[in-house]
C-alpha cells in the first residue's frame, strides 16, 4: 500500500469514527459538469451544491489561490506545498455559510462567516489574541485595543464585537487583569 492510499484509509477511518458514516471515501472525483455550477464564486450556492468539493470543486480555493486539484500528495512530499497552502479562503467559507443558511442552519452559517473574517488575521496574531482572551490575561483597555485592531486592520467586525463583549463581561465578573 503506498503512502497516499494509507493516508486516504486513515482519513476515512477518522471520518467514520467522527460521524458514524460507513461510506466515507477519499477518492478523487471527476469535476461536476460546468453547466451545473455557478459561473463564479460571487454567485449564490445552496444545499443542492453540498458537498461543495464534489459538486462544484472549481469554486473551492485555498487562501493562497490554489484549487483542490493543486493539493496533491506528490506536491506535498516534494516540498512544493507549504502548510499555508492548505488554509481555507474567506470566499470558500462564505460559500459554506450559504449552504448552511440554505439548509436552515443559521448558527453554523454565522460561525462560517466569523471564521471567514478571521482568515486575514495572521496565525501568530490570532493565537496571541486567543491567549489574551483568557481570564485574567488582559485589561479592558487591551481587549478594546484588540477589538479595534480586528475591526480596523482586518475588517473583522463581528469578531471585534465578541472581543468587546468579552471585555465587558470580564469586567462585570472580575476576570480582567489588574496591573
Amino acid at each position: 500500500m503506498d503512502q497516499e492510499q494509507l493516508i486516504r484509509q486513515i482519513m476515512a477511518e477518522v471520518m467514520q469514527n467522527l460521524g458514524g458514516n460507513d461510506n466515507v471515501t477519499f477518492e478523487k472525483k471527476a469535476p461536476a459538469a460546468a453547466a451545473a455550477a455557478p459561473a463564479s464564486s460571487g454567485q449564490k450556492v445552496g444545499v443542492a451544491d453540498y458537498p461543495l468539493a464534489e459538486k462544484n470543486p472549481q469554486l473551492v480555493k485555498t487562501d493562497s489561490g490554489l484549487s483542490l486539484d493543486d493539493l496533491t500528495f506528490d506536491k506535498l512530499k516534494s516540498g512544493q506545498l507549504k502548510a499555508s497552502d492548505f488554509k481555507i479562503s474567506a470566499e470558500t467559507l462564505e460559500l459554506q455559510a450559504q449552504i448552511a443558511e440554505d439548509s436552515g442552519r443559521g448558527p453554523l452559517a454565522r460561525n462560517m462567516r466569523r471564521a471567514a473574517e478571521l482568515v486575514a488575521v495572521p496565525d501568530q496574531r490570532l493565537l496571541a489574541i486567543y491567549n489574551a482572551l483568557r481570564p485574567y490575561r488582559s485589561t479592558k483597555t487591551e481587549l478594546y485595543d484588540i477589538a479595534a485592531e480586528l475591526e480596523g486592520t482586518y475588517g473583522a467586525k463581528v469578531s471585534a464585537g465578541f472581543v468587546r463583549q468579552a471585555a465587558d463581561v470580564y469586567e462585570s465578573r472580575g476576570r480582567l487583569r489588574v496591573d
